[in-house]
């Protein structure tokens, strides 16, 4: 384990001077149980995430932490959690939110190897598998439910699972869970919570739309950004993947499909690359535009308002033709080439992170380019973090994960009229089935679906879901009424209702 050096300071994000800053926790400040837990593991010292933000849990206070995945986070939150839960009713009390059902599993998993010596009980809550366990263990008073946001709001509609008891919330990789389409989702699982609870938000990058799903959750959040061994303050992530030149085009499309930015600028140093790039983002279906300096004016004002209005998801653009840039909610900045001078990287980050908010500064480099960028980051003070460049095989995995995420969420939204509609497509179904091409037809019906969600983006800015969830069961209870309300506006020429991605 990591040893928390004695001169680390804890800071907050906003001048909260008059607040109480937390002391670290230490192991010997956790119940015997989980002492012994810890010394079966080998664990010496608490990890600096861990030691930091279970105190701020114990005391009741909501808590945003900035954190990287490997640096101990999920016992952060389990160990203040079991200390909590054990001895009490055997009723639901927290429920951990998890963008995957692998990401639950592995919760699960450790939250055995915790509370080995613990009376407290929990359940893994996904999706693709039976309900009866999930459904055996709401009834026997599982205290813990580790859950995707789809099949929760599937327990919670239909009334098999009931948060009345809820006392704690915590939200696992955050990001994630916005890159998947989860937004509505969690929305909508906030209308059966109680207000009175303690939210902790876990997210390896802080972009605004994490910080506006956080304004719907918690109340007056302190901030944890940990980086290494250090506790501290940024407003900015800075990423890089250092990658040969040859394949850097193709490994930037797979940083945008994992990351899934709401939207960015994406930086080259010379007008044939911004023009390659942005034919390649439009390839893969992304809503993209490119600036350079051959741009007259007049073309310029119309791509910078388009950006402005949310109408334009990339803008591509040379250093000399965004001068003046100064977009508020702009969330990523990809720099797809780095400048022969270091010093332009903050020029270039610098586009996002405005108005307060914060940003993600991701670049592509080769391993010379890695060398220089880590000397600049180191004289200039800035917390740099090196990931791997996501594989194919991790692409397909997320995709498949978000394309059902929002097919079983459209399934649940379906009004009846929907679903009467849908059952025309029996006997189309069935001809597709033995169709000679079949498994191009489907495949060719999934990338259109996936099409309409790059379109629509990760749906953070939408009105959320003001719809009571008694009032939502009884539109599932009453499809007669339903029905009714709902095919007068589909004959009439206007759109069903869409469901936020």
């Amino acid at each position: 384990m990591q040893q928390i050096e004695e001169t680390q300071e804890l800071q907050h994000e906003a001048p909260k001077a008059f607040m109480e800053v937390l002391p670290p926790s230490r192991i010997e400040d956790f119940c015997e149980e989980l002492q012994k837990s810890a010394t079966d593991r080998g664990w010496k010292e608490l990890m600096p995430v861990q030691a930091g933000v279970a105190p701020y849990l114990l005391a009741k206070r909501d808590v945003i932490v900035q954190s990287r995945t490997g640096s101990g986070k999920t016992a952060a939150f389990l160990l203040p959690l079991l200390e909590r839960l054990k001895g009490t009713s055997k009723v639901c009390q927290a429920v951990i939110l998890i963008p995957t059902r692998e990401l639950a599993v592995q919760v699960y998993n450790e939250f055995k190897i915790m509370a080995a010596n613990i009376d407290v009980t929990a359940i893994p809550v996904y999706g693709g598998t039976s309900y009866r366990p999930q459904l055996d263990a709401f009834k026997e008073g599982a205290q813990l439910v580790i859950a995707t946001p789809g099949r929760l709001l599937d327990h919670l509609i239909r009334g098999t699972l009931s948060l009345r008891t809820l006392k704690y919330l915590i939200f696992d990789e955050a990001d994630e869970m916005l890159s998947m389409g989860f937004y509505r989702d969690m929305v909508r699982i906030g209308e059966f919570m109680p207000k009175q609870k303690v939210s902790a938000m876990f997210s390896a990058t802080m972009p605004d739309s994490v910080r506006r799903l956080a304004g719907q959750f918690m109340r007056e959040p302190d901030f944890l950004s940990y980086s290494g061994d250090g506790v501290h303050i940024s407003e900015m992530d800075h990423i890089f993947y250092t990658i040969d030149s040859m394949h850097k085009d193709r490994a930037m499309m797979r940083v945008i499909e994992v990351e899934d930015p709401q939207n960015a600028i994406i930086f080259c140093n010379t007008r044939n690359e911004v023009e390659y790039v942005a034919a390649l983002l439009k390839r893969f279906g992304y809503d993209a535009d490119q600036i350079s300096g051959d741009l007259s004016q007049g073309a310029r004002e119309i791509v910078m308002s388009k950006l402005k209005k949310k109408q334009l998801r990339f803008l591509v653009a040379t250093d000399i033709a965004a001068r003046g840039i100064d977009i508020s909610n702009l969330e990523y900045v990809f720099i797809y080439d780095m400048h022969k001078d270091t010093d332009q990287y903050i020029h270039r980050a610098g586009r996002t992170a405005r108005a307060g908010n914060r940003g993600v500064a991701i670049s592509m480099v080769s391993t010379l380019e890695a060398v220089d960028l880590k000397k600049f980051a180191r004289r200039s003070g800035i917390a740099l973090e090196e990931r791997p460049v996501p594989s194919e095989e991790q692409v397909r995995e997320r995709l498949s994960e978000k394309l059902i995420a929002h097919l079983e969420g459209n399934l649940r939204d379906a009004s009846t009229a929907v679903k009467e509609r849908m059952k025309r497509y029996h006997g189309l179904y069935r001809q597709l089935v033995d169709h000679e091409n079949a498994e191009d037809l489907f495949l060719l019906l999934l990338d259109t679906f996936h099409q309409q969600l790059i379109k629509a983006g990760r749906g953070t800015d939408e009105e959320p879901v003001k719809e009571a969830p008694r009032q939502e069961r009884a539109r599932q209870e009453s499809p007669r009424q339903d029905r009714s309300r709902q095919e007068r506006p589909q004959r009439q020429g206007g759109p069903s209702r869409p469901r936020n991605r």
